[in-house]
């Protein structure tokens, strides 16, 4: 299974793989059943989670089977529910959702008084496509922006930044959690690497332009944002971060604009 999900997610365009994923998946589901790890976003314990990853960057017990929750997922979900006022900052609030993840497609829906937007440049679960270069919303629109895993794949992400600050309302936040060595005291990147092997090779995966270090956070602050970093150890207990399998997803960064 685990060379399985490697290969596919290699081959497989992802806009592509979201269209079925889901319903593959949930198949394996009562054959992991135990309880050794919970998803914190539906509630339900596993004797495994599957592994997901390309190549030797495979993760054991990644992935649950039927949120098609992974580490970074499940830590989100956990800080938004029990230290964020997303489900219950009121009403008349405005979310921009960023290439948009099947596990918090219909849960955030359920938070009362906020309205989502969905957005990315080809998924099938965006209500709107746009280049994030440019986003289509007049100044201070939103009060919370979410897009996970996005900026190691934007050509300008200092731009990309900027306009986050632009449509973001006085007093919203944000979370962007993107892949980080934490050994680099500065992203690594270089816009003449455009060789696909050598992209994996010095960015963990062939589409992406950088590798984030250190400097992540300074980047944000650059353009305006106030930055916090959680260690997540500390902010749930070193149990919990062990049964939902939270691997390497141990800080979130929460990016917020000045009032």
């Amino acid at each position: 299974m685990r060379l399985l999900i490697s290969f596919v997610t290699r081959i497989v365009p992802r806009h592509q793989l979201q269209r079925v994923a889901h319903l593959a998946l949930q198949l394996c589901s009562p054959f992991l059943r135990g309880s050794r790890f919970e998803d914190p976003i539906n509630g339900r314990r596993y004797r495994n989670f599957l592994s997901y990853g390309r190549g030797d960057r495979s993760r054991p017990n990644a992935l649950a089977p039927d949120t098609l929750s992974l580490e970074r997922h499940r830590a989100v979900w956990m800080y938004l529910t029990e230290h964020s006022d997303l489900f219950s900052g009121g009403s008349g609030r405005k979310m921009l959702h960023l290439a948009p993840e099947y596990c918090f497609l219909k849960r955030f829906n359920r938070a009362e008084g906020l309205e989502v937007v969905r957005a990315d440049l080809v998924s099938p679960w965006a209500d709107i496509h746009f280049d994030v270069h440019e986003i289509p919303y007049e100044d201070a629109h939103f009060d919370i922006i979410m897009g996970n895993h996005l900026m190691e794949h934007v050509a300008d992400d200092r731009k990309v930044m900027a306009e986050y600050f632009r449509v973001m309302k006085p007093g919203g936040w944000g979370i962007f959690q993107v892949p980080m060595d934490r050994n680099n005291a500065e992203t690594l990147e270089d816009p003449n690497v455009t060789d696909p092997a050598e992209r994996e090779r010095l960015y963990w995966q062939s589409d992406h332009v950088r590798l984030y270090g250190m400097d992540y956070a300074d980047r944000y602050r650059s353009v305006g944002f106030e930055v916090e970093e959680m260690d997540l150890v500390s902010l749930f207990g070193q149990s919990r971060f062990d049964r939902c399998a939270l691997g390497q997803e141990r800080y979130l960064q929460v990016v917020r604009k000045p009032a």
